[in-house]
């Protein structure tokens, strides 16, 4: 496969200094230190290694990469890891994809205040369904939820919003019988919709009264107790989105459709079309006109700007797993799904080998075609003496 003419790269390398001295009194130790990561990737300043071809003898350089979670280039071994350890984990029943939102106004508040918000999506999220799936009147059944977090739209945007893919059901409260959900419908939206606004709503108090928000700029104002009240009293008035897509047809589906979105970045290299006198262009789609292709140009600063609007705090985990699928006693209550579900063993696809998505990528010769192995080590370079360049290999 052919490397993209354009990366996200080229356009901090070109021009990341002048953005970094622009806007020197904004930019956190986070964001520098992404742009620096996504900057010196696959280039001498890390160091690599030469690789020879086993059948034409052909040798190249391959610079290591940055392994930063924010890098559209540094996902996939990451990615196969997971996908593979999650492939030990479906069960052979329908799977939904529930997505949670939060208004504009409350995005604003989360911007500023990330690790605290996000958190608070990402366990407000779990307990709405969980709860309501445990409720004999939905589902009556104890659930499993894979939660992974998006903070961008199509145009790069400040929109976090929360994807969760969750089987079709769930052992008994009893755990001695599996309850499935109706064919082709999980649990109600607007039940889940109003839950998640009111647990979202009580966990912010809570935040704001034990001072762990922060309000900057044009929400400082928020930080008075009855501006801040006012505010929650517009999100109680607001409808919050939660809505369900279409069941996954089967768990290969699911398995799918994770590869694309757990370990995505905010913008992926192949959607750049070109950067020139300034301006980066790329396409997005349109949802408000059923996925209508465009292209969007601005000028790099603000790209870069964009781009930086979505990176994590240290430590903060962008997936993570409820219900009986929390990390505590996984593989135990995975175990049981299958004894109730009469399914002995893992899907026969992990056992043939894997799914195509899974399997790591052996490095491959561009000449013949052949298998090119690691011959020597190359040190990591000054990056004053070696100027970034992408490894086209």
């Amino acid at each position: 496969m052919m490397a993209p003419v354009l990366e996200v790269a080229d356009i901090f390398r070109r021009y990341g200094e002048a953005f970094r001295q622009a806007r020197a009194e904004h930019l956190g130790r986070v964001e520098r230190r992404v742009m620096g990561a996504i900057t010196a990737c696959r280039t001498a300043v890390l160091g690599g290694h030469v690789e020879q071809c086993d059948d034409c003898g052909a040798t190249r350089i391959a610079y290591n990469s940055c392994r930063n979670r924010h890098c559209p280039k540094c996902q996939g071994a990451a990615r196969a890891q997971w996908l593979a350890e999650r492939q030990a984990e479906l069960l052979p029943v329908p799977y939904f994809h529930v997505v949670f939102t939060m208004p504009a106004s409350a995005a604003e508040i989360a911007f500023q205040n990330k690790a605290v918000i996000y958190a608070i999506l990402f366990r407000c999220a779990a307990e709405t369904l969980t709860t309501i799936a445990a409720d004999p009147k939905h589902l009556g059944a104890q659930l499993g939820v894979t939660a992974v977090l998006h903070t961008w739209g199509q145009t790069l945007q400040h929109h976090p919003h929360l994807h969760c893919v969750v089987p079709g059901g769930g052992p008994s409260p009893d755990g001695i019988r599996w309850v499935a959900c109706r064919p082709g419908f999980f649990l109600p939206v607007r039940v889940l919709s109003r839950l998640f606004r009111r647990l979202f709503l009580q966990e912010l108090q809570a935040a704001f009264v034990a001072g762990q928000l922060g309000f900057f700029g044009d929400l400082a104002r928020l930080a008075d107790p009855a501006a801040f009240t006012q505010r929650l009293d517009q999100f109680r008035r607001t409808d919050w989105v939660v809505y369900a897509k279409p069941p996954f047809g089967g768990p290969e589906q699911v398995l799918a459709y994770l590869g694309r979105y757990t370990h995505r970045v905010a913008i992926a290299n192949s959607r750049l079309i070109s950067l020139a006198d300034g301006k980066v262009s790329f396409s997005w789609k349109d949802y408000r006109q059923n996925r209508k292709a465009k292209v969007m140009t601005l000028d790099a600063g603000e790209f870069m700007r964009r781009f930086l609007l979505h990176t994590l705090p240290d430590g903060f985990h962008r997936i993570r797993h409820y219900g009986f699928l929390a990390n505590g006693g996984r593989n135990d209550k995975i175990a049981l799904c299958r004894q109730l579900l009469d399914v002995r063993n893992a899907p026969a696809d992990q056992e043939a080998g894997g799914d195509p998505l899974v399997k790591c990528e052996i490095p491959v010769c561009p000449h013949c075609g052949g298998t090119m192995r690691r011959i020597d080590v190359v040190p990591r370079a000054c990056a004053r003496d070696h100027p970034f360049r992408c490894d086209t290999s």
